[in-house]
């Protein structure tokens, strides 16, 4: 009877330990990690669709800093959807002031969820001049 009760709480301690290591042992990502890791990943398996830039804004939410927000459209499948995305991170490989209404342009989109998309990452550049 005394073994069981061993293997009982040293099972219950080990079972503490790991929840503890999940709550608070992770690091969590930050914004920027994810996005980041959302241009990547939709670099790898995204496919590629033709579109229209339709304006580029800045924003500035309350209390934080301005964001350049690219708005652009695509059809995929005979659906239109209408998409923006965060590029001020990405100032460096774009030309803002080139940006202008109508711009044709290439996007990037999940298959599985073609409203997933993006017209600029690190890697590739959906933007002609």
């Amino acid at each position: 009877m005394f073994p069981f009760r061993l293997y009982t709480l040293l099972a219950g301690g080990g079972a503490a330990v790991f929840a503890a290591y999940l709550l608070f042992g992770r690091k969590k990502k930050s914004a920027a990690d994810i996005e980041r890791e959302r241009r990547a990943w939709l670099n790898q398996i995204g496919r590629i669709t033709d579109g229209t830039v339709i304006d580029v804004q800045e924003i500035a939410p309350n209390g934080h800093p301005p964001a350049t927000m690219l708005i652009f459209q695509y059809d995929v499948g005979g659906v239109s959807y209408e998409a923006s995305q965060d590029v001020t991170l990405l100032r460096q490989w774009i030309n803002l002031h080139s940006c202008r209404l109508g711009l044709p342009t290439s996007v990037r989109y999940d298959p599985q969820n073609p409203g997933n998309s993006i017209v600029v990452s690190e890697k590739w550049m959906g933007l002609r001049q």
